[in-house]
């Protein structure tokens, strides 16, 4: 797939850009640091929005700043944990 160049010659996926997400985590990865290993494996900000964590479910509302390809990286990364991610709004994210 070809990624497509900017006029000022960057490419899309390198663009710095913003992303919100719901992340839902299993019990099993609450007490884990997850969006300090975010920010160590991925060269991307993180800013947490909101949060509301049980003995039986973290929900948090993540900002994301980076580019694309990191954030898309970051996204698929978390999925393989088992960490449910969603757009805060609708096409925020497109493949």
């Amino acid at each position: 797939m070809a990624t497509k160049t900017k006029p000022n010659g960057k490419s899309e996926k390198n663009q710095p850009q913003s992303t919100r997400l719901w992340l839902m985590f299993p019990p099993k990865l609450i007490t884990r640091p997850i969006v300090w290993e975010l920010g160590q494996k991925f060269p991307l900000v993180t800013n947490v929005r909101q949060a509301s964590v049980t003995d039986e479910i973290g929900l948090v509302s993540l900002e994301l700043s980076g580019s694309r390809g990191d954030i898309k990286a970051a996204i698929k990364w978390m999925e393989k944990l088992g960490i449910k991610v969603e757009p805060v709004e609708i096409n925020v994210i497109e493949s």
